[in-house]
């Protein structure tokens, strides 16, 4: 893949103070089309693009990588891109932030596949052996986070990561009524990198699932 800018975009001054603009960021799926907008030209495509959201001085930053050049079809962002080529090697060792989805997939007695939040189904098991009390946030984020390294080039250690943050989202799809539960967890602390072609591909395209409600940008920095 080629072609990828790294995004900064933040609200115009005077955007926020608008109360129409708060009423359409009230969950994730909202977050999400509001995002989409800033990419799409209106027409119908596959996403091209990864994101996450903080609130800094209660006002919306978004960070985003993408092939796709900002639209914004509202008019109310202000942006800041720059070309996003990391030059890395095998053994880089990078601070960095995360937020995931992390979830387990299994399959239901009619093999059907499912996918599983990790903290809650290691909850669940445990509570068939007198709810052992264990710091679960912490050991099955950073459990989930290692294996994925693995296949995306990168490497972890305990004791360098922190992991915290754990929040559900329930909303539901304006169309289908459809409810929605996603769970999010924050992690931030040191990786390395095993292998720079996976790892930037990583970077490029996201970690774990939810992709579209703000889940799997890498933000990394040199240490």
């Amino acid at each position: 893949m080629s072609g990828h800018t790294f995004y900064r975009i933040h609200l115009k001054d005077g955007a926020g103070q608008d109360p129409a603009f708060w009423r359409r960021v009230r969950n994730p799926y909202q977050v999400h089309k509001m995002v989409w907008r800033i990419f799409s030209d209106g027409s119908h495509k596959d996403r091209d693009f990864i994101y996450r959201l903080e609130m800094q001085e209660h006002t919306p930053v978004i960070y985003a990588v993408s092939t796709a050049d900002r639209v914004d079809l509202d008019g109310i962002w202000r942006v800041d891109a720059k070309d996003y080529h990391p030059a890395l090697r095998r053994g880089d060792r990078l601070g960095f932030n995360l937020r995931a989805n992390p979830v387990r997939t299994k399959r239901d007695e009619e093999g059907r596949q499912h996918r599983h939040d990790v903290v809650m189904d290691a909850k669940y098991a445990m509570e068939t052996r007198d709810n052992i009390e264990v710091d679960l946030v912490q050991q099955e984020g950073f459990a989930w986070l290692a294996s994925r390294g693995e296949r995306l080039g990168f490497s972890v250690e305990e004791g360098a990561v922190r992991v915290d943050g754990y929040r559900q989202h329930r909303f539901r799809k304006p169309r289908s009524g459809r409810r929605v539960t996603i769970s999010t967890i924050d992690f931030t602390g040191a990786l390395t990198v095993t292998d720079p072609d996976l790892f930037k591909e990583a970077l490029y395209t996201g970690v774990g699932p939810a992709k579209s409600f703000g889940c799997g940008l890498l933000l990394v920095r040199r240490v």
